[in-house]
Formats: structure tokens, sequence, C-alpha cells
């Protein structure tokens, strides 16, 4: 029975060996006997304190009141009181001598005094901190006072520690005991272990041990004297030597001045309640701990008080202690974010209080939070992760970002507002790299493919760009099959202007993975017939496409004369100076339209920040330039249509892929593609060559005769497709030439250029339609129901 009553009050444990924590260095000071020291769980590695008690004798009072303060440490809880973990006692011997030690175990602290030190605060800094803890302290002893009845009876700068947030907190309870007022006649002492209190601390009261005045006095009494203690040794830096040094006063600030002298009252009963001292003080009313106190009752606040605070938090921050805002400003707004009490625009405050940390810090105290508010259903809160995503986005790993931040990220792909859709395509530049070439097959270009026809021409814009930036980052075999179909097939016939642009500039910038049969065939032809689009700098942008793959072409032609024919591959670095074109491309789609705005082409490198386009009321859409124009200079191609629109069909899937790869089954929405073999001519050139192909003298069995004379190595196409030639209908007359054609005669009906869609003229000749049963030429009347009643039966 009595190693159980020992083993509850003195601990959980029967030995040192059954502690579960490493005992680290010592802290140089510590309260009383107790020794300090740093310490480490031995399941987790995490961070404790471990204060250690000895004594030689099992009645030692030292040990007699330390156990005490076990006990009372672990039954008193409050924010403000140091937090018990774990206690044991130890009994050794040396030699005939034992040897009895008491082990506590808490959460990681640090002796006050010496964080200040660490600290270094000065000014007003250190007045706001030092408000803010005594604020601390205060309301722990007001709890012990008046909620509790307890005196601590031991409140000094020694009895104070500091978190890692760097908090206050109250220990150090070994003289810690009820206060009884019940029977004020009483001579039992009300504080039975007040003999380990320093005489410096102690009030007069209790230096002449009167317990019948102490009985009689306020429960504050003893404790508001030993906050008087503390706020003075705080302030002077100096440890309290005698009684009589706290009437020196010159180091105390004239806002707390009042308050320190009635906490310091020669009369018990005078003194300061210290729940009083928290109210009246005009000390504790800053910056630092208005901010503080708001966050830590962010529940009890409405929206609108939310939304306010957060807006003026980021340049708040500034003004308060840098080591108070990245140890206790940014866990609390953390903590905020990830259980939903914060606002969105809490995300901004701790993103810019978040950059001050270090990269360690960061990813310990701030990305965990923002990977799981990928999870949150709060458009405010996606919308503001994808906005700042450049700010973390380096420090999230690949594992993080493939498993846990894109598939909700990818949501945003098919959402109904189009401004989070382009957010999300733009966070992609960032991600992408991240992502596993799984995740980009399977998924990512998928969502590519279809934001590639999006109603919102800037999101089409972007894709393109975001594909041209994203192509190193993709395998071979997906390069081949995507990035020419991708920029060809739909973006250089996008009827948006700036998209027609961005992937001429994409398949320059991406022209070091085409090889020279893929530039002769499939990318000159396209490009070459935006050098008469009716958008002058489309048209500027094609000329240059045009010269740096013809470029790339003479290069490869040059190394095949001279017998090197390992150069099939040419790529983009082969010329100088254009390693900045799809930057360049994307900065002069949001000044388009400001010729006088827009940067040497030399003047933008390829790590330079790159501007997109915004479907949200953007520049690019704002701009004159982007509505079709009518150049009068240039009237042979300036009243030309516009290519086609991708938005006419609704994937690629209608084509035919002539590419056969080894990927054959990776589908990616680019996958069933066919390249143009015959790109389509320009509209002028294509009426030429229909009107060169088919005479307009001939009959209506044409189309099968034009067919007949078409090479058998042309590009399959179906015998519905020839019939329907969309340029029939509009086709100009073959041009005249030196020796007249056999097939036109003067004054004929077949000369009529709409010969071919025109109706059979009517017989002049048809015979009525009585012949043989009626009288005469008369026609006969309709045989209809109503006709017969009138003939006999």
């Amino acid at each position: 029975m009595f190693k159980f009553l020992k083993g509850v009050v003195g601990g959980s444990g029967t030995g040192i060996k059954d502690l579960p924590y490493n005992i680290g260095e010592p802290y140089s000071s510590a309260w009383g006997s107790w020794t300090h020291f740093r310490g480490t769980s031995k399941d987790d590695g995490s961070l404790v304190s471990i204060f250690s008690l000895s004594g030689s004798n099992a009645q030692d009072g030292h040990l007699a009141a330390g156990r005490n303060g076990v006990k009372r440490l672990r039954t008193v809880r409050h924010p403000n009181i140091l937090s018990f973990l774990h206690s044991t006692e130890a009994e050794t011997f040396d030699g005939s001598t034992a040897k009895v030690t008491i082990y506590i175990v808490t959460e990681p602290v640090m002796p006050l005094s010496e964080k200040i030190k660490e600290l270094g605060l000065e000014g007003t800094q250190r007045d706001e901190y030092y408000a803010w803890g005594l604020n601390q302290i205060a309301k722990a002893v007001s709890f012990l006072n008046n909620d509790c009845k307890l005196v601590h009876g031991n409140v000094s700068l020694a009895s104070v520690v500091v978190t890692q947030t760097l908090d206050w907190k109250l220990h150090a309870f070994d003289v810690l005991s009820e206060f009884d007022s019940n029977n004020e006649a009483s001579t039992v002492p009300v504080l039975p272990y007040a003999w380990l209190v320093g005489a410096q601390y102690k009030p007069t009261e209790l230096v002449n041990s009167d317990w019948a005045a102490i009985r009689k006095s306020p429960p504050w009494a003893i404790d508001s004297w030993g906050l008087g203690c503390l706020i003075y040794e705080l302030f002077s830096g100096m440890k309290l030597g005698r009684t009589e040094e706290l009437k020196n006063t010159a180091s105390i600030p004239k806002s707390l001045l009042p308050d320190y002298q009635r906490l310091l009252s020669a009369v018990p009963s005078r003194r300061l309640n210290t729940s009083k001292l928290i109210e009246n003080s005009e000390y504790f009313q800053n910056k630092l701990v208005d901010t503080i106190h708001f966050m830590e009752i962010l529940n009890l606040k409405d929206s609108v008080e939310k939304d306010t605070f957060f807006r003026k938090l980021p340049n708040l921050a500034e003004q308060l202690p840098r080591p108070i805002v990245l140890k206790k400003l940014v866990p609390l707004l953390a903590s905020a974010l990830e259980f939903g009490s914060a606002a969105a625009p809490a995300l901004a405050a701790l993103l810019k209080m978040g950059s001050w940390l270090s990269t360690e810090e960061f990813s310990a105290k701030v990305l965990p939070t923002i990977v799981k508010l990928f999870a949150s259903n709060d458009r405010a809160i996606r919308v503001g992760l994808l906005q700042h995503i450049d700010q973390y986005g380096e420090s999230l790993s690949a594992q993080i970002v493939d498993e846990q931040v894109y598939p909700h990220v990818a949501t945003g792909f098919s959402d109904t507002s189009a401004f989070l859709r382009e957010l999300t395509l733009k966070s992609m530049l960032t991600l992408a790299p991240k992502l596993s070439q799984r995740t980009i097959s399977g998924s990512l270009l998928k969502y590519l493919s279809k934001l590639q026809v999006d109603e919102e021409p800037a999101i089409r814009t972007n894709t393109t760009i975001l594909l041209g930036n994203i192509a190193s980052h993709l395998n071979e075999g997906t390069r081949k099959r995507v990035l020419i179909n991708a920029f060809t097939v739909r973006a250089l016939r996008d009827t948006f202007s700036p998209a027609r642009g961005a992937g001429i500039m994409a398949l320059c910038a991406t022209s070091a993975y085409y090889d020279v049969t893929e530039i002769a065939t499939r990318i000159l032809p396209n490009i070459v017939v935006l050098t008469i689009d009716p958008d002058s700098d489309v048209r500027s942008k094609a000329f240059q496409a045009v010269d740096q793959f013809l470029q790339m072409l003479k290069q490869f032609q040059e190394k095949a004369n001279s017998g090197d024919t390992g150069g099939a591959g040419l790529g983009l670095s082969s010329i100088p100076g254009n390693a900045s074109l799809l930057g360049w491309a994307m900065s002069s789609l949001t000044l388009k339209g400001k010729p006088s705005e827009q940067a040497p082409l030399a003047s933008v490198t390829s790590s330079a920040p790159l501007t997109s386009t915004s479907s949200n009321a953007s520049s690019v859409m704002d701009t004159p330039s982007t509505a079709p124009i009518r150049v009068n200079s240039t009237p042979d191609f300036a009243d030309q249509p516009l290519p086609p629109s991708p938005t006419s069909t609704d994937g690629w899937g209608e084509l035919e892929n002539g590419i056969h790869e080894e990927h054959e089954n990776d589908k990616d929405g680019w996958d069933d593609i066919e390249p143009l073999e015959e790109p389509k001519p320009s509209p002028s050139l294509a009426n030429i060559q229909a009107a060169q192909k088919r005479p307009v003298s001939q009959s209506a069995s044409r189309p099968k005769q034009a067919t007949s004379l078409r090479p058998k190595n042309a590009a399959t196409v179906t015998k519905h497709e020839e019939d329907d030639d969309l340029w029939d209908s509009i086709a100009a007359p073959a041009p005249k030439t030196s020796k007249p054609l056999n097939v036109r005669r003067a004054a004929s009906a077949d000369d009529d250029l709409w010969n071919a869609i025109a109706a059979p003229a009517p017989a002049t000749r048809a015979q009525p339609l009585s012949s043989g049963r009626g009288r005469g030429a008369k026609p006969a009347a309709p045989r209809l129901g109503a006709q017969r009643k009138n003939q006999p039966s």
C-alpha cells in the first residue's frame, strides 16, 4: 500500500531506467535546487525538458517539497502553466549512502533569463514582448488565486520559463498550497515550504510568519507581491538581492509604474489583484498583445472582423518583433487556416510571414498546412493557393505534388469559373516539373487537350504557352505525339490571333525536338500560311519562324553535303539569340496593341518570369487588334478569312494518327491526331488549284474524273470529302494562259460559273400530264377525291 501511494505522489515510474526520455545538456540556471536539462523522447525524438532534484535522505525537506511540486503540476492545468508529461523517482547507492532523485518531464522550455539574452530585444519591441509575457503570467497567477484558491508563494524571474513559441509559463510549484481563510486564529503555516523562498521575495507578513495576518489578507496578497518582484527583475535586468531594491523605479515604464506600486503595497489588503492588473493597465494595450489576443479568440469573431484583421495583418506583422511573429504568430495562423477558423486573406499573411523563415523552418511549419489546404472546398482558399503558388511551389517535394497536391488542383481544370480554370492552368508551370510521367501522360495532357478548345480564347492561348514551357519534361514519345499536333492542328488555326502567335512561338521554342522531316513536311507548310494572316503581329512572328526553320534546314543540308548525316535533329540551341523566343512571345501577348511598350527580343531571357494572358478581362482580350484586321495596304490577303477555329471539332480523335510509336496505349488526348500530310493551302492558292484541276464546262460527273487524275500517293481522303470540296462552290475560273483552252466556247450555257451547282433546265416540249387520256392539249384536272364524285358510277 505504501509503495502504491508513493508511486501516485512521486510519479508514474519506478526508476531512471523506466524514464522513456534521454537526458541532455543542462541549462545554466533553474529555480531552487532543481536542475533543468534538455531532453528528447526515446520514441519519436521530440524535444522535452527534464527537471531533476536529488537528496541524500528520503526524509529530506527538499524532496518533500519536490514531491508536492510534482503532485501540484500534475493536477493543475492552465494554458499559462507548464505542461506536465511524466515523472519518476530513482534511488541509487554510492557505497552505503542512498541517493534519491526526482525527475519531472515537461514540454520543451527555456529559463526566462536565458531567453531574454538570446532574443536581444530593445526599445518598443522589448516592451511589447514583456507586456505580452507579463500578461500571461498575470493570468496564471489570477487563475491560481481567484479560481483555485491556491497560493503559489514563489513568483519570481526564476519561476518563469519560455516555450518554443515564446509563451511565458509559470512553474516551480514546490511551495504552492491551498489558502485557508476559515480559521483565522490558527497558527498552522499556510505555506509549509515557505522556507525555500528567499527573504528578498517575501512580503513583510511572510517574513514574520504572521499566519493570522496572512489568513485575513486576500488570497492574491502574497503572489501580487511576487509579481512586483518579477517586474523589477525583468526591467532592471538584475536579480533581486534585497527587498529595499524594489523602491528603485527608474527602469519601470511610466505606464506600468502606478500598478507596480500597488502590487508592492505594505498593506496586504490594498495590493492590486492580478486580474485587475490586466484590465486597468495601459501598458498591456499594444499591437502585439492585441494581435495575439485576437488570434487566440478567433472563433468568437464574425466574418467581417476576420476579413478586416487578416487584410491588415501582413503590414502589421512588419512592425512587430520578428522572433515573436515567426515563432508565435506563424503557428497560430497555420493552425487557424488548417482548422477553418481563418478567412481566405489569412493565406497571404501566412505566406508573407513564412517567407521570413529559413527553408527548413518553412518546410516544417508552413508547408504541411498548405498541403492540407489544397483539399479545401472553399473556392477563395483555392484561388489564394493558386495565385501564390510561385512563393512555395519550389519547396514542395515531387512526391507530395504528385500524390497529394495535383489530384486536388486538377479539379480546377473543369471548374465552371474561367478564372479558376486559368489559375489552375498557370499553376502547372510550377507543378508540372514535379509530376511523374504517368501523371503527365495519363491526366495532365488530357486536361490540356480539352483546354485547347476552351470557350475562353485566353485560356486556349495560355494552354499553348504552357505546353511550350513543359515540353522539356515530357518523354520523347509523348513529345512526338503531342507537340506538333497541338501547335499546328489547333493553335495555328485558332480564331484568336494571340493564340496563333503563341503557337508559332511555341514551335520555335521547342524546335530542338523536331527532325528535318517534320520541319519540312509538317511545320513549315503550316507556318507559311500565316505569313498572310490578317494580324500583323502573327505575320511578323510567322516570318521569323520561317527564317528560323529554314536556317535549320540549311544547316542540315550543309552537314549532309559534307558527309555528316548525324545531324538529323537540329535544335534551337544551334541558332544564337533564340533561347528567349517563348518568353518573348508570351510577353508580347500582354502588350499586344502597344508596340511602343514591347521590349526588344534580345532583352528577354528564358529565365525571366513569363507573362500569360488572362481570361478575366485580360489585356489580350481587350486590345483592339484581337478583332479581324483589314489591312488596306495589302489587298491581296486582307479580305481572306481566318483559319478554321479548333472549336469546330471537339477533339482530335476524328483524325487518324500517322505516327506509330512504342507507347501506343498511352492515351493523353493528342494520340489520335493525324498530322496533315498535305497542309491546306491559302484560300487564294486553293481557288487557283481547284479551277486548274477541273474545267468548268464538264458535266456533273466531273468530280469522279478529277479524282482519277489525282496522284495515288496523295493523302487518304474519303469519297464524301472529295465530293464536298470546301472550295468547289466558290472556285475561281482558270487563269488565262498564252494558249487558249479548248473547253471554252462562246455563248454556251456551260460557260456559266454556277453551272456546276445549277439545277437542270426544264424541258420545253414536255407532254401534258393528261396526254393519251384527255381531249386535245387541255391539261387534265387533278385526280382528287372531290372530282370523282361527279363521274357516273
